[in-house]
Formats: C-alpha cells, structure tokens, sequence
C-alpha cells in the first residue's frame, strides 16, 4: 500500500476544490489505464483528494493503492456515459449482488444516528452497552469523541468494539489506532476480531522494529497496516515514535485506561496530546477517569472537545454530558438488563492470622522503635518511612528484608553516617530478626495454604485462584515455597504457578494473562502484583480471589475485585484478605486498616456500585497517602475517610468537589439532545433516525436488497465460485451452517491483517472455518478456553458485515460488471424506470445525504429504491426469460433521467439538511461564546470553527450513478405493473 502521510490540520484546511472532487466508495474510477474501486476518499490540504481504491482490472486486481489527485488523473467515469448490458446469470443474480454491494459498500451518511449493526455481532442484547455507541454518533459533538468511565467489569472493551463497528460502516473507521496497557494488549485484540471480526495487527517494539527492517528507509511503520494496536508503553518513546506519528492521520483513536495521561509533561501526556489533534474520533475509556483535581480532569477533557470547558477549574456535569458517560453496577438500566446474567459477588472475608512469635517480636520492634505507641519520635527522621516498613512486614518477611536492605544502602551513602546511626542500628535489628525466618515463621503463609486447600487448589483439581500481592518480594517468595505446600511435585510443581509483576516484558504479560484463560493450561494459580488490577480479564476460568496483602486504597481494592467480578461472570466471585492479628500492645496489625478498608469498600459498592469517590481522591496513591498521613496525625481509618468527605481537613476541596457528580448520574439515562438530534428528521430525510441515544430504531437503517448477509453470501459464492467445491474446497454442512474452504490468493493477502498468532495458530492461511451461526461460533470460542485448548482463538470465526470474507466476495461481486456498466433487469414496472444514486458529501469528502432512487424517462422520481425492487419483484426467485433489448434507446434517455434526479435532490436538500445544519450552528454558537486569552486558544477556537463548515454539505452538484435499469416484461398483462409514483410515499 502507498504510504500517506498528513499534516494534522490537514482536515481542516481543505480547500474547495478539494472538497469538490468526489469519489464515493463503491464508485470505479480510471487511473493509470487501469480500473480501480474506491473505498475511501478524503480531501487534503496540497495534494487534492486522496483516494483509496483497490485493483479492478487483471494487472491490479486487488492491489491496494493511494493515490491524490493533485499528482494522477484520477477520473469518475461521467454517468451519462454509462453503458447498459443485458444480465444472462439466473435470477437476475449478477445484478442483484451487483445492487446488493453497491448498497454495502456505500458508507451511511453523516445524518444516519441510529446503530446499523448492534444486532450482528456476538455479544448479549444488552442495550446499556450500546449506548456509548449511539452517544457518540449521535450529533451531540462535532466529531465521535467521548470518554467512556464505566466502573470496572461492565464491558467497556465491547463497548468501544461497537462504536468503532459502526464507524467503521460510515467509512469513518479506515485507519484505527488503539493504545492500551501492555497486558491487554491480546485481550483487547482477542475480542475485538472473535466478537466483532475488526482485525487488530500488535505491534509492540519487537514489531515495529521488523517492520522498519522490511519497508524501504524512511518510510512510515505505522502506515504498514491500517488498523494496529499498541501497547502505551511502546508509544510513549516520543523520541523514537513522535515524529512518525506527526505525519499521520487516524479515522479513530482508542486510549484505554485513559487516567494515565492526566499527569501534564509526562510521556503518556505528550503521546495523547500527539493523537488527539491527529484523529477524527477519539475515544478514551477509564474506570478511574479523574484524579479528584478538576484542572486534570479538564485537561483529558480537552482532548476530546478543546472548548467543551470554558473554566477548568470551575464547571459542570452538563458542560461535557455530551463526551462523557459512566455507569455502575447498580445504575437502573445496567441492573435490569444484568438480571441471571453477572453473578453477585460475595462479601469480602478477612482471614485472621494470628502472628507467629518470629513476627509477634518484628511487631514488637516496630512498635517500639518505628511507630511508638506512647506517641514519641520515630528512629526514623522521614515520616512516612515507618509505615513503608509495616507496609513491607504486613506483606511479608521478604519484602520486609528487601525494605530494610535497601534503606541501609541508601543511609551509608550519606556523608554523615552520625546522623543515621540510631536508625542504622534499628535498621540492623530488623535485618537480624528477620535473618533467619521461612514459611514457618509466616502465619499468612499458613493461613493461604489452608484456604486454598479449601477452595480446592491442588494437583488434582481444576480450581483456580488469583493471589494479589503489592510486593515483588512477596510474589517471588511466594513462588518457590507454595506450590510444594499445596501438593505439587515435579514438573506441575513448575506449570501448575504464574507470577505477574511490571518487571515483565508486554509480551510476557500477555503470555500468563492467556495461559491463565485457557481450561486446558496446567496454571491453577496466578500470582500477581497490581499491574493486573486495570483492564485485565481474569474471570473466563476463576471466580477466587485472596489478597495476600491488602493495598491501602479503597480504589485499588475495587480494581482488584474487579478482574473477576465482571460481566460474563458465571461463579459468584469470593475474595479473601488475609489479616495478620498481633497481641503486641499498640501493634499497628492488618486490623487497624486493612480489615476496616475491606468493610468500607464492600459497603460502597453495594451502596453505590463503586468506591472511588469515598474518599473524593479518586487516585489509589492520592488515597493511600493522605490515608497514612491522618494515621500520622493520630486518626482511625473511619475518620480519614469520612473527614475528606466532609471537608473537616483544612486545606482540601473534598467539600468543593463538583467532580463527584460526574460518578453519579451523568449518562445514566438517554439524553434528551441525542434525543432530539438523532430523533428529528424532515420528512424523507436521509437517514431520517427516532431514538438516537434511546437504544430505538425505527424502520431499518441498513438499506439491504437481501433479506441477510447470510443470503447475500451464498448467493454471491455460486456467481463468483460455480466451482467452488473444486477451486475452493468447499464445504458446506447445512445442518450447523459451517463454512469450511481453502483461501485462495486474493484472499489471503487481505487475511495478512488478521492477528498473527491466529493465522499461525489456527492455520488459516491453509482453510478458513467461518459461520453465520451465532450459537456455533459462541461455542467454538468457549471451547477455545475449555480443556485441551492450547490456543484461546476459536477455530469458527464468526461472519459479520465487517468480516474480511465478507468484504472479499463484496468487492467480488462489485468487479463482475465492467467499467461504468449498469444491468437491464425486467421487472415488474409499468415503464423502464432508472437506479440511480444520489450523494451528498461535506468538505471532507463524507456522504451527508444518500438516495436511492428510482426515476422514469417522465421524472417521477421514488426515493425508497429497495422497497421500489421489492414491489417490483426484483428478488431470487423472479425468472431470467433472456430476451434481447435493444439498449440505445434506453441509453439515450440517461441525461434527462439524471437532471430529473439531480433537481429532485435539489428541490429536497434543504429539508435533508436541516438536522445536520442546526446542530452544527449549535457547535458554533458555543464556540462563539468560548473564550481563551491566548494565541493558542484562537488558533484552536478557528480549527474548530472550520472543522464545523467542513461538515456542513458543501455547495456541489450532488454526485449521481446510474445502478441498473428496470424494464417492463412485454409478456405481462397490462395489469401487472404499477405505474411509478410521481410523488413518493416517503415524501
């Protein structure tokens, strides 16, 4: 594919005459001497219109290509020149595919707000998680952009999948970007190609570096494929990245666990606020999406609408309720729709261990030396340092060993060692008490082992646990004394444990994150740090969790409940603390904080479905750092909590904080202006949407000639393939509705976007297996998981509108017809009656209205084409009779029937566009009222501006195609054809 490269104002900035070249996905175009197929065409600011198209003609067939019309003569064949041609195939079939992909490839307008594929895919009818979705196209912004901040486990990744789907059929998902953890790197890409069939290519640092290798010098990596995902931690190398990424455009950005690009200045920063202007939807997705500070929340704000907020740090719910929606557990419309499917989780259970005499004298030492109990100074001249080291204790003497190797360290660096040596010598009793302790000395080592014991963790059970730890030590520890206290011998001794920390490489992470999913894998237990608490999934074949230490932070504690209690859930989820308890007088054990935030947590989340605004912190370090201070200062864990609350501190906002409403209703029920703005349609108009952001649809959105794609696909395979049993390999087993076939070379070069491990895994490149069949295709990815599975990708693919298969044979049928040929069908018409396409687009080179129509040689004109084929009895089981027409006088008659469209579409423009237009004027009136005091504020509030005429349907001719003519039958009684109506009945 030829590399693009943009500017990124480059939307923006495009002139008209740009704007006026236009090339319609579907249409054939003449570049070169050769004929191509476009699939995407966008103006840019020096290069005219670049086009994307695929190969038509033999020497490029199905060769990808860019090209721009400042530097090819790209040209759209003149429709009055179209040629028409008699349809010899049975049933008119040719020309009904024809019609059929004409239709698909067709990107819906800008107008349509509805969801067209929701239904296709292979998730729950849950329509709580469509709703991101319909916000996002629901006009209430300028371009796709929104923050999705549902709590942890309600499915934002399939809610993103589905917007992205449905961008993706409004031509507006070409080029995708997604930028997650590295953990989730597979996750996220698993289930965006086994629930939606979107191909996502990974490329982590080893990727990009072999791509770099292949392509020629200088060439952009990230214009290699067209759809990637990334780890963030990749990406945020600006200076190996930034420069590629300046030169790029994107149709949609993903940035999941979003939080982390709050912090100003840092890498994860700078990376965003390189995406953001570079894209045209951007969707961020966090379940902890602010930091409790309101400039840092407007800041990730602004990413997606620079003038959303006028004041940062003062504003409402309202100021960004059209980018922002968050849902809880027990929000109305997810508890509803969750009934028998999301098992209630269980109350958390604190394990009490009583302390061992090795660790009750350490308890001793700490309280009598690092954290007095009469109130006196600490050994320690740093503050919080005494409550790292019970930190450490609590989680383990291994952890302890390495806190107080490492302060040792640290203090005989200093030059004056007089200074540190009452702490150097406490530090050196702890380093001998702990000296000599093994899992024998460890009461929570006990504890752990007789709780998995009886949940069932051994050799010779299935049963799995997740082991949370903050501590590397621990975990390491952890690792070597646990498998053999559990039974394990030998070679399941090795295969039967994981550990997780962020000491490992993404593609590491990734390795246990899948082996823990898979029945078949030996891994029975994983031990992890809390790099596993954000975004991973870790429910598919566990619902048992113990934090061996508890984190100081209500937040943290969520997030790690919340890898396994999440939608899809089929166990209650049980979680265990393990309680360290001392009877040294004024030992600061686990019941002091732990136990009591274990309580406090599960008392939010059934109260209100999260924890995180509590303490109004909104940040897990925020938490624990003010949580130890108010223990410096003498108060219990109740009065830290509640005191932020209430604004009993001097000095915090807790009072103040507005933000708090965003964690309450905001997108909790439809808005009124998706409402409104989806719902409000002139009479005919294209796309005339009711119920936008109400999850209702009214008539069908999709303009469809077939009654599936099922139908579709079959049909298209015995046009393009009547052989297909010898030149495929075709097999067909009617009784599941398996497909099984071998890929044949054009085929093959378009599966090189599939996930590489899929295509190595599966073998696809030697036999597909896909399916129509939803139950089938569900099975096969739970059998992916289920014993004996090595792999976690089915083997049964589901067939989506977005399938590559699908998009195969679609282009297929497209090329069967010759340049600028359109096919004489006899129909049941009254008069030959024309199919024409009628297009209106934007300066980007978007479709704002689309009409089908069918006009006769008189100028009625119908603008409901499908339901004109319909009446007409264009369908599989009409007859093909083969008689001759002559097609010159028909031809002749072209131009009139055009003009007769073109004033059609005229005459009801303005109508069409009213929706579009008012709520565009709404953008610019609020961009008029926002005002920034600097150079750049101005700058930003003319792109905007700009942006919102771009998007306004230019002042063009509409773009006209003629599809097919239909033709009376001469053997049929005068009776059987209807006239066509002068006036539609949509007008």
């Amino acid at each position: 594919m030829t590399a693009v490269q943009t500017s990124p104002e480059q939307h923006g900035d495009a002139s008209d005459a740009a704007g006026q070249e236009q090339f319609p996905a579907g249409a054939q175009v003449l570049v070169r001497d050769e004929v191509w197929l476009v699939r995407n065409a966008v103006p840019t600011a020096d290069d005219g219109t670049r086009v994307e198209v695929v190969g038509v003609s033999d020497f490029v067939r199905d060769q990808e290509a860019v090209f721009f019309t400042a530097l090819d003569t790209v040209e759209l064949i003149d429709p009055r020149d179209t040629r028409l041609i008699a349809d010899d195939s049975p049933t008119y079939r040719r020309s009904r595919l024809f019609l059929e992909a004409v239709l698909r490839r067709t990107a819906l307008p800008q107008s349509e707000r509805r969801l067209a594929l929701a239904d296709s895919f292979l998730l729950d009818p849950l329509p709580y998680q469509h709703r991101p979705a319909e916000l996002a196209l629901s006009g209430a912004n300028l371009r796709p952009r929104l923050l999705i901040a549902d709590v942890v486990g309600l499915g934002k990744t399939l809610e993103i999948g589905l917007t992205l789907a449905e961008l993706i059929r409004r031509g507006r998902g070409e080029r995708i970007l997604v930028v997650t953890p590295q953990h989730v790197l597979e996750q996220f890409q698993h289930e965006l190609w086994t629930r939606f069939a979107i191909p996502l290519v990974r490329l982590d640092s080893v990727g990009i570096e072999r791509i770099q290798r292949e392509i020629p010098a200088g060439r952009n990596p990230f214009t290699f494929f067209k759809r990637v995902i990334v780890s963030i931690d990749t990406l945020k190398n600006t200076d190996q990245y930034r420069h590629h990424l300046e030169q790029i455009r994107w149709d949609a950005v993903v940035i999941d666990e979003s939080h982390n690009l709050i912090n100003r200045g840092s890498l994860r920063n700078q990376l965003a606020q390189t995406l953001a202007p570079r894209t045209d939807a951007l969707i961020l997705a966090s379940a902890t999406p602010h930091n409790g500070d309101a400039r840092s929340f407007a800041e990730l704000i602004a990413l997606l609408d620079p003038a959303a907020i006028r004041d940062p740090e003062n504003y409402r719910a309202e100021d960004i309720e059209h980018l922002f929606i968050r849902r809880t557990k027990v929000s109305t419309e997810v508890r509803e729709q969750m009934k028998g499917q999301w098992a209630d989780r269980g109350p958390s259970q604190a394990v009490h261990c009583p302390a061992t005499p090795a660790e009750e004298r350490i308890f001793e030492e700490l309280a009598a030396v690092w954290l007095p109990r009469d109130g006196s100074s600490s050994v320690s001249s740093v503050p919080l340092f005494p409550y790292t080291l019970l930190k450490s204790f609590l989680s383990s003497h291994a952890a302890l060993k390495a806190t107080v190797s490492a302060r040792i360290k640290t203090l005989e660096k200093k030059d004056d060692l007089r200074a540190t040596e009452a702490e150097l010598a406490a530090l050196r009793r702890l380093a001998e008490l702990t000296a000599g302790l093994t899992e024998a000395d460890s009461a929570k080592f006990a504890a752990l082992v007789e709780q998995l014991k009886g949940i069932g963790v051994g050799p010779s059970s299935d049963t799995r646990v997740v082991v949370f730890s903050e501590r590397v030590q621990t975990l390491e520890w952890l690792a070597t004394v646990l498998p053999a206290a559990l039974g394990f011998r030998g070679r399941t001794a090795k295969d039967c444990l994981r550990v997780m920390h962020g000491g490992l490489s993404d593609e590491q992470q990734m390795r246990v994150v899948e082996e823990f999913g898979l029945a078949g894998a030996p891994v029975r237990i994983l031990l992890t740090g809390d790099v596993a608490s954000e975004g991973v999934n870790l429910h598919r074949q566990c619902h048992q969790l113990v934090h061996y230490d508890v984190p100081w932070s209500l937040i943290r504690i969520e997030q790690r409940n919340g890898r396994i209690d999440r939608y899809g859930q089929a166990h209650p989820p049980q979680f265990r603390a393990l309680i360290l308890t001392s009877v040294t007088e004024g030992a600061k054990d686990d019941t002091l904080v732990s136990e009591r935030l274990l309580e406090r947590e599960d008392q939010a989340h059934r109260s209100l479905g999260t924890a995180e605004a509590v303490t109004g912190l909104y940040r897990a370090e925020a938490e624990e750092k003010s949580l130890i201070q108010d223990l410096l200062r003498g108060r219990t864990v109740d009065e830290s909590l509640d005191g932020r609350r209430s604004g009993e501190d001097a000095g915090t906002d807790a009072m103040d904080d507005f933000l708090a409403d965003f964690f309450g209703a905001v997108g909790d029920e439809p808005q009124a202006e998706a409402a409104e703005t989806g719902g409000q349609s002139a009479p005919g108009a294209a796309g005339g949407a009711t119920g936008a952001g109400t999850g209702e649809t009214t008539g069908s959105v999709l303009p469809r000639l077939f009654d599936s794609t099922a139908h579709f696909l079959d049909e298209a395979l015995r046009e393009v393939y009547p052989d297909a049993r010898d030149r495929l390999d075709l097999d067909r087993d009617e009784q599941s509705g398996l497909l099984s076939f071998r890929p044949p070379a054009d085929l093959l070069h378009r599966l090189k976007a599939l996930p590489v491990d899929y295509l190595r895994e599966q073998r696809l490149r030697e036999r597909l297996l896909v399916t129509f069949n939803r139950r089938l295709a569900q099975h096969s990815l739970q059998r992916a998981r289920e014993a004996g599975s090595t792999s976690s990708w089915p083997e049964i693919s589901l067939l989506t509108d977005l399938h590559p298969v699908v998009e195969w044979l679609t282009d297929k049928v497209l090329v069967r017809l010759g340049r600028q040929e359109a096919p004489m069908i006899t129909a049941e018409v009254a008069e030959p009656t024309y199919l024409v396409q009628g297009v209106y687009s934007n300066a980007l080179g978007r479709p704002t209205v689309v009409k089908w129509m069918g006009v006769t040689r008189g100028g009625a004109v119908d603008d409901d084409m499908v339901s004109l084929l319909r009446r007409s009895g264009v369908g599989p089981t009409m007859a093909n009779k083969l008689r001759h027409r002559d097609p010159a006088p028909l031809a002749a008659a072209i131009p009139a029937v055009l003009e007769a469209a073109e004033a059609f579409m005229e005459r009801h423009r303005d109508a069409w566009d009213r929706p579009l237009r008012e709520s565009i004027e709404r953008h610019k009136l609020r961009l008029g009222d926002w005002e920034q005091p600097t150079l750049a504020g101005e700058h930003t509030k003319r792109r905007l501006t700009d942006l919102a005429d771009d998007l306004l349907t230019t002042g063009q001719r509409p773009m006209l195609r003629v599809l097919a003519v239909l033709l009376p039958d001469p053997d049929a009684p005068p009776a059987a054809s209807a006239p066509l109506s002068a006036t539609p009945a949509a007008l």
